[in-house]
């Protein structure tokens, strides 16, 4: 790789490195297993990062490669992982007791979720995403995304300490989702508010 190239991709590790470090934590609800699978889909990427680095959105490429290599994680491993209440190093100290066993039961939560479903969640709810983009870094049509993000949440509400009282209204729905199905209807429900901080959304 260039100098240039080096340097690139570099910054790009400093811009985004918190914010998918982030998916991965609820991808794995391990922070050392989020490192790590952080660090293998950027590992991937830096081969690749001349290609990456050109297309229209090289952050999406990456996330791609993220929950590629948490999906092939759970296909060798074959086992269900214990999540740990811990949150994030990165993340805010002030939290108080509450916010701490608010987000254990969302991790532990989304630990019900079958690895696909689990994405979907994240990826819609927490990262932000639209039913189009989700489909693309799945792979899948945005119909079965609103229909795996529907069921992830229905079981997410069923589950203690994750009341469905507690839905809000938020994400990108306003004016940012004409065309695309749900998208434009002014709002979404997400399961939990402010459960999971990260980097700038």
């Amino acid at each position: 790789m260039q100098a240039e190239q080096e340097d690139r991709f570099q910054e790009f590790v400093r811009a985004r490195w918190s914010r998918l470090v982030r998916t991965a934590y609820l991808l794995t609800g391990d922070v050392h297993h989020a490192e790590d699978l952080t660090q293998t889909a950027l590992a991937k990427a830096y081969r690749s990062w001349r290609r990456i680095s050109r297309s229209d959105n090289p952050e999406a490429y990456v996330r791609r490669m993220l929950v590629s290599c948490n999906s092939d994680r759970f296909r060798k491993r074959r086992v269900t992982e214990a999540l740990t209440a811990a949150p994030p190093e990165r993340a805010g100290r002030d939290e108080g007791a509450g916010r701490v066993e608010e987000r254990g039961s969302l991790l532990a939560g989304l630990a019900q979720l079958p690895p696909k479903q689990r994405a979907v969640v994240v990826l819609r709810y927490w990262e932000d995403l639209s039913e189009a983009e989700v489909a693309d870094v799945l792979g899948c049509s945005p119909g079965t995304v609103k229909s795996q993000a529907s069921k992830g949440l229905a079981k997410l509400r069923r589950y203690p300490g994750l009341a469905a009282d507690r839905a809000v209204s938020g994400g990108r729905g306003q004016g940012q989702g004409q065309g695309q199905g749900s998208q434009g209807q002014g709002h979404r429900h997400v399961p939990i508010q402010g459960q999971v901080q990260g980097g700038s959304r």
